[in-house]
């Protein structure tokens, strides 16, 4: 009887449950338990991931998926140019080196510590170009042809780039021009004169698609370091696109007239529409142009009818990403804001805070559903806890300290300071307090640190900077204190500071100055802040900010933008909920997971 391992070689492997990582693409299973024989395929998808602090578009872009760069743009309303720079680590952007001038609609092309920029429109079109080495801007000799709407129309590198196309007066361009290291000389014209294309590859090997010429257009063409030659053109004529890869492997998406959110792959003799499409429709938008057209990030952009702050990734591989985001919880049965909060994810506390008045209300998380648990012995309000769901201690506003054990609430020591809107951190018998207000009159801000040894306050190190309405989060051992305000001066604050259990140490700042007890989670090392009042505008927010152990980047933001939040984990997989908004205090919790990836896998047919 002849059999598929006569066939082939080698048997199947038969398994009860499907793998769920390190399975090359291809790879052939059979399960037992459904009776299936199953495969892992590749998937192209794009998923989301964390925004630009500043929402824009008609932006440079440079770089790759884990490190990329989106410079300058539009970010309205009318035509407002901003010289800000952003750069993504892969999870989250922040903020690089500014450019000289405020500039929107130029070409940029590179990697994020070596990227160049060229063309634009400043007050005019504009000639400028600039080199990029991963903090600062150097400017280098302009443009041969002074040209706007060049966005995603360079390409190469800072010592082999290319600039064709753009609007000039009047109003398309067919102009090239390489770049040496040192000088622009004129190269051969492109065949179809047009703007706002989408470009990839290198200085001799580039592919330019898509554009206007007064109209849409499908036109594509390939440059060899010496002539631009006519190639099939893409199947949905588009302006304002993003483009990456290669000439022999490219992938454009979005456009405008009407907003695109089309995806198409070039191998090098066809462009192919793929079945991936952004979630939001956009044009305009800034891409990462270097790496592989499997792996690749857009951000910003505009439409439908606003200036978006959105990141979406793109991947074909055998695996499905699912980007880090919040998602909603169970409400709390009442709203309530600056609620004392210990615990975990799936297994958290909050108690105290204000809801039309102070209150000693206590509630359980289990996952779906908070659910009442016996009160504190004293209602208060701006206190903080520390500890998890079984095991928990409330402390402050007013000075009183008690301890939970699962059932009920008990009082004990008092700290040695009264005071109110501290941090806390910690477990039930190693607990520590940090910051705040003087609970009585002049009610000014402190530097104070006390630790809890299961049975007494004892003071600790100081923060270098006093504040109230702080983020705190850790173990006594090894904390870090976020944001706040220092009153009476000198008010928001986006410092950050690390414990060690003796003294506290400066830590990279956050991003945004935020007060009014932003909500915080994690490590040292792996941290998240989010929402809070965000200064300047006095704004309430559902930003979100997270920190790997080396600088804080954006992460998604929080559904409903608020401040007050009571928040849980001591990881990033943690709980907002509770708070207030300008109308009402309240009953939301949300909950954030980062990043996933899972293994794509398929049933195959029998026959």
């Amino acid at each position: 009887m002849t059999t598929y391992r006569r066939i082939h070689g080698r048997s199947i492997q038969a398994v009860t449950t499907d793998p769920t990582e390190s399975v090359a693409e291809g790879q052939v299973w059979y399960n037992t338990t459904s009776d299936t024989f199953k495969s892992v395929v590749a998937l192209a998808a794009w998923s989301s991931s964390s925004p630009l602090a500043t929402a824009r578009y008609g932006a440079g872009g440079a770089g790759i998926q884990t490190a990329g760069l989106c410079i300058g743009g539009n970010i309205g309303p009318g035509d407002v140019r901003t010289t800000a720079v952003e750069e993504y680590n892969g999870s989250g952007w922040a903020t690089g080196g500014a450019l000289p001038t405020a500039t929107r609609s130029l070409a940029a092309a590179g990697t994020q510590t070596a990227a160049f920029s060229a063309g634009g429109y400043e007050t005019a079109n504009t000639a400028e170009a600039y080199i990029y080495d991963g903090s600062s801007w150097t400017a280098i000799p302009a443009l041969n042809t002074a040209r706007r709407s060049v966005n995603n129309m360079g390409s190469g590198t800072t010592t082999a780039a290319l600039v064709a196309g753009g609007y000039v007066e009047p109003p398309y361009s067919a102009d090239s021009e390489e770049y040496n290291g040192s000088s622009w000389s004129e190269g051969n014209n492109l065949n179809t004169a047009r703007s706002t294309g989408g470009s990839a590859g290198t200085q001799t090997a580039t592919i330019l698609a898509g554009g206007t010429t007064g109209s849409n257009s499908a036109k594509a063409e390939q440059y060899d370091g010496t002539s631009w030659t006519e190639g099939p053109n893409i199947n949905t004529a588009r302006q304002g696109v993003g483009a990456a890869g290669t000439q022999t492997s490219a992938i454009i998406v979005a456009g405008r007239s009407p907003d695109k959110d089309a995806t198409e792959e070039w191998d090098g003799t066809s462009w192919t529409t793929s079945p991936a499409t952004l979630a939001t429709a956009r044009y305009d938008v800034s891409p990462a142009t270097s790496g592989t057209s499997s792996t690749w990030m857009v951000a910003g952009g505009y439409g439908p009818s606003s200036i978006r702050n959105l990141t979406e990734e793109y991947n074909k591989s055998a695996n499905v990403i699912t980007g880090a985001a919040w998602a909603s919880g169970g409400a709390l049965p009442t709203g309530t804001s600056f609620l004392g909060d210990a615990g975990t994810q799936t297994a958290a506390l909050g108690f105290g805070g204000t809801a039309s008045g102070t209150v000693s209300s206590s509630y359980e998380y289990d996952g779906s559903n908070w659910t009442a648990t016996p009160s504190l012995n004293t209602a208060r309000t701006q206190l903080s806890g520390a500890g998890i769901s079984t095991a928990a201690l409330a402390f402050g506003s007013p000075n009183t300290t008690e301890s939970w054990n699962g059932s009920s609430w008990t009082s004990v020591n008092s700290m040695n300071t009264a005071r109110k809107g501290t941090a806390g951190s910690g477990t039930q018998p190693a607990a520590l307090v940090f910051g705040g207000q003087l609970d009585s009159s002049p009610f000014a801000s402190l530097d104070a640190t006390e630790e809890w040894d299961g049975t007494n306050w004892t003071a600790g190190g100081a923060l270098s900077q006093s504040r109230l309405g702080l983020a705190g989060f850790g173990t006594q051992t090894a904390s870090l204190a976020a944001a706040g305000q220092a009153y009476p001066a000198p008010g928001t604050q986006s410092i950050v500071e690390s414990y060690n259990g003796s003294s506290w140490t400066s830590a990279p700042s956050l991003a945004n100055a935020r007060r009014n007890r932003p909500g915080g989670a994690g490590t040292t090392t792996a941290a998240l802040v989010f929402a809070g009042i965000i200064d300047p505008g006095e704004s309430f927010s559902g930003a979100t900010e997270g920190y790997d152990g080396t600088s804080w980047s954006t992460r998604p933001s929080l559904a409903t933008a608020r401040t007050a939040v009571g928040s849980a984990s001591p990881g990033t997989a943690c709980l907002a909920f509770g708070g207030e908004t300008p109308a009402a205090y309240q009953t939301v919790t949300e909950e954030f997971t980062g990043e996933t990836t899972s293994v794509n896998v398929k049933t195959l047919t029998q026959s």
